[in-house]
């Protein structure tokens, strides 16, 4: 990626889809070029929370509210230390910023940091093209970057796919750390950073949990050095067919019956573990509006999801693995993908969005809740 943040606000840009599809407008943020797999996010709010989560490395963010950066960006709500998406597409940005805890614009904040984006092109059609042809393959040109069309469209074609990608190393941490516990401690967890979102380790440590965050390097004799009284699985970018080293992390944990928790990846992880396998949805969920149902309560909650990848996992039956019986918790109500796993003869369960959610919804806290019973049960 080649950037630049000189005359953004005057630059024009050229969005070029990898099946040949273009939009022009006027570049947002850094001018340049990048690419990545074209996704869309149907969240209306919590803009600075999806730039900022990792998992949307190497993805180009379009966004399908029409109205972002209305709140400007501030210092206390980034989910990493950094940007993440390598490209972002909004319609109409916000001139001004209104809100008593911007510190800077959301377009000053893009260029500083050389994410190149695209404004003022019609996302309602780039979104209904991705529903219809699936995610693919983008990249986004702008000022000096622009060349003839056949030009943009073979480098776009020549970009690495999503498929196949091998990610969490790239995002995760290289030295474990220590989110401390908020008032008296009571368990110890291990959490496997796979692209973990700083608002996981302050969900737990609400809860009197200590978490140590270890690299997605990380063996299973590191999980264990730190006596947890149970582990944690994190979310993260990339293709989880690629995720054997987490995979055989996770089936040392599943063996010593120590309590397990996965989220987004880490439920794909758990799917891997247990004998299933993984596919690439058509367009993936991404947004935090999207309906699924808790199969142990039958309650419908509205969830926040990132994911491009899914388990496959049978929903009708429970399934005999080699750590005990399984079956399919959580499903999304929009098109029965598997949304959550959990082991009947072992205390691990996951779901693949995120129950801790910022901005938002908080339907699915509870999850971290029954974290914590399994971990007293264990204790017991």
């Amino acid at each position: 990626m080649t950037t630049s943040t000189r005359g953004a606000d005057k630059a024009p840009a050229v969005l070029v889809l990898e099946d040949g599809r273009i939009f022009r407008g006027r570049a947002y943020g850094a001018v340049g070029a990048t690419f990545g797999e074209a996704v869309f996010s149907t969240g209306m709010t919590g803009y600075q929370e999806t730039l900022t989560d990792p998992s949307y490395h190497r993805q180009v963010v379009v966004m399908t509210a029409p109205h972002i950066g209305n709140t400007g960006i501030n210092d206390e709500d980034m989910e990493s230390k950094k940007i993440w998406v390598s490209g972002y597409v909004v319609r109409d940005p916000a001139r001004v910023p209104s809100s008593w805890r911007s510190r800077r614009t959301l377009d000053d904040e893009l260029a500083a940091q050389g994410v190149v984006g695209i404004s003022g092109i019609d996302t309602r059609a780039l979104t209904r093209h991705l529903r219809e042809r699936g995610a693919m393959r983008v990249g986004i040109f702008s000022g000096d970057a622009i060349q003839d069309d056949a030009a943009l469209l073979a480098r776009v074609q020549e970009a690495p796919e999503m498929t196949g990608a091998d990610l969490s190393a790239e995002v995760a941490t290289t030295e474990a750390y220590v989110v401390p516990a908020m008032g008296e401690k009571k368990f110890t967890v291990a959490a496997v950073d796979l692209g973990i979102k700083g608002m996981t380790p302050y969900r737990m440590a609400e809860r009197g949990i200590e978490v140590h965050v270890l690299p997605a390097t990380a063996t299973v004799e590191d999980v264990y050095a730190v006596n947890p009284d149970g582990v944690f699985f994190s979310n993260g970018p990339g293709d989880p067919s690629t995720a054997d080293h987490p995979v055989s992390v996770m089936q040392g944990v599943l063996e010593r019956g120590t309590p397990l928790f996965g989220i987004c990846f880490g439920n794909q992880i758990l799917g891997r573990a247990l004998g299933f396998g993984t596919f690439k949805l058509k367009y993936g969920h991404r947004g935090i509006n999207q309906p699924v149902q808790d199969r142990t309560t039958g309650k419908v909650e509205v969830t926040a999801h990132n994911h491009g990848f899914a388990v496959d996992a049978p929903l009708d039956k429970v399934s005999d693995t080699p750590y005990g019986r399984a079956e399919v918790s959580h499903v999304c109500l929009n098109d029965n993908v598997v949304e959550g796993l959990q082991l009947l003869d072992k205390p691990a369960f996951s779901v693949q969005y995120h129950p801790e959610a910022a901005a938002g919804p908080h339907d699915a806290a509870y999850l971290f809740d029954r974290f914590v019973n399994l971990m007293e049960g264990q204790r017991a």
